[in-house]
C-alpha cells in the first residue's frame, strides 16, 4: 500500500467539526515538514504553511484542503438526560439510527450512542414516516444529572468509526476530507518547488466553503489548486453508469464541474498534460451538484486561475467513507508532479 496508514488513521480519528478544527489543526502542524518558511493561522482557523521559491518565489500557488468533518452542534440537553443535536453539515437522517457517538464536551469527551427505536415499536404513532436530524438523540448512559452537569448547548458531537483497510479499500468517518488533507502534508514533504507555495489547511467548508472565502482576503496567489473529496456511486443498486461521477480505482480525478466552479480550462489541460506525461491513473470528475472550496478560491480575490483534483469516494457523508488507496496515492503523484512542473512563466488569462 502506497499510502501511509498511520498518518491517515491518525488525522481521520481526531475529531474536527466546522468551527471546532483545532485537533486536526494540531495533527497538521506536528506533520508539516521541518523545511517550511512559515507557518501561521487566521481568525476562522485556517492554516498556511508557506515554502518560498527557489527561482520564482514571486510566483505564488495556493494549495488547499479543508481540515473539517460534519458531525452535529448540543441543541438540548432533556430532563431525563438525552441529548438533542443540530446538524453541521449535509447528514442524510437515514445513516444515523443505532451509530456511535462522542459528545466533545468542556470537561473531557463522552461516549454515546444514537438512540434507534427497535422495530418492534414500528406501529407507534409518535414516530415520524421518513427520519429527520432533529429526531436524532444521544444516550450517554448516564443518570440525568450527570448530562446536565457535563454537557452543555453548543457542545460539538461526531460520529465514531475509526479507519480500516478493507480490501482495497481504506473506510471510516471523515474521510471527506482527511485524506486531502494527507495528501496535502506528503504533497509538502515531496516537492521542492521553483514558485513560491502556500499549503493551507482550511475550515469550515462543509457549513458553506466559509475558510477558503476567508483565506482569500490574505493569500493573493498566482493560482489555486483545491484537494477534496467526490462522488463515486460506482454502486449496483439505483444507479445509472452515467451518474457515477467517478469510480474507485480509476485514478485522481480532475474536475471539470461542481456546482459552484468552473475550473480554469488551461489549468485542467495542465493537469491532465502532467498526468498523461508521468503515466500517472486519472478520470475526469462532473458533479452536478455540491461544491468545493475551488469556488471561493477562485473568486474570492478577484480572479483566480484555479484548478482541483478530486479523490473518488463511496458513501460520502457517512460514517463508512471508502477511498481506494491507488485513488489516495494518484492524487499525491498528480499534485506534486504538477507543482514541481510550475516555474513561474505560466499564463492563464483566457
Amino acid at each position: 500500500m502506497d499510502v501511509d496508514f498511520d498518518l491517515l488513521s491518525e488525522l481521520t480519528a481526531v475529531d474536527g467539526t466546522p468551527g471546532q478544527e483545532d485537533r486536526v489543526r494540531a495533527v497538521v502542524r506536528e506533520h508539516l515538514p521541518e523545511d517550511v518558511d512559515e507557518v501561521r493561522t487566521d481568525a476562522m482557523g485556517n492554516l498556511v504553511a508557506t515554502v518560498e521559491g527557489a527561482t520564482d518565489p514571486d510566483f505564488e500557488v495556493l494549495v488547499a484542503a479543508h481540515m473539517d468533518e460534519i458531525g452535529f452542534l448540543v441543541r438540548h440537553v432533556h430532563d431525563d438526560g438525552f441529548v438533542r443535536v443540530d446538524a453541521l453539515g449535509g447528514w442524510d437522517p437515514r445513516v444515523l439510527r443505532a451509530e456511535r457517538a462522542t459528545v466533545h464536551a468542556a470537561g473531557g469527551d463522552l461516549p454515546g450512542v444514537i438512540g434507534s427505536p427497535p422495530p418492534h415499536t414500528d406501529g407507534n404513532p409518535y414516530m415520524r414516516d421518513e427520519d429527520e436530524v432533529r429526531d436524532v438523540f444521544i444516550d450517554l448512559g448516564l443518570p440525568a444529572e450527570a448530562v446536565e452537569e457535563r454537557v452543555s448547548v453548543g457542545d460539538r458531537v461526531t460520529l465514531t468509526q475509526p479507519l480500516e483497510r478493507v480490501g482495497d479499500l481504506l473506510t471510516g468517518k471523515a474521510v471527506d476530507n482527511r485524506v486531502s488533507v494527507y495528501a496535502l502534508l506528503e504533497v509538502a514533504a515531496r516537492v521542492d518547488p521553483d514558485v513560491t507555495v502556500h499549503f493551507a489547511a482550511t475550515t469550515q467548508e462543509e457549513v458553506g466553503l466559509r475558510g477558503a472565502e476567508a483565506i482569500g482576503a490574505d493569500v493573493d496567489p498566482d493560482l489555486a489548486l483545491n484537494l477534496d473529496t467526490t462522488v463515486a456511486n460506482d454502486i449496483p443498486q439505483f444507479v445509472y453508469e452515467e451518474d457515477h461521477v467517478t469510480e474507485l480505482g480509476a485514478g485522481a480525478a480532475v474536475k471539470l464541474k461542481d456546482g459552484v466552479v468552473i475550473p480554469n480550462p488551461k489549468v485542467v489541460d495542465q493537469l491532465l498534460a502532467v498526468a498523461d506525461r508521468e503515466g500517472l491513473a486519472h478520470q475526469l470528475e462532473v458533479l452536478p451538484a455540491g461544491g468545493t472550496d475551488t469556488g471561493p478560491l477562485q473568486r474570492s480575490h478577484g480572479a483566480t486561475p484555479a484548478g482541483a483534483l478530486s479523490t473518488p469516494t463511496r458513501y460520502l457523508h457517512t460514517p463508512t467513507e471508502a477511498a481506494h488507496v491507488d485513488d489516495v496515492a494518484a492524487v499525491v503523484d498528480l499534485a506534486s508532479a504538477f507543482l514541481a512542473d510550475l516555474d513561474g512563466d505560466e499564463d492563464y488569462a483566457l
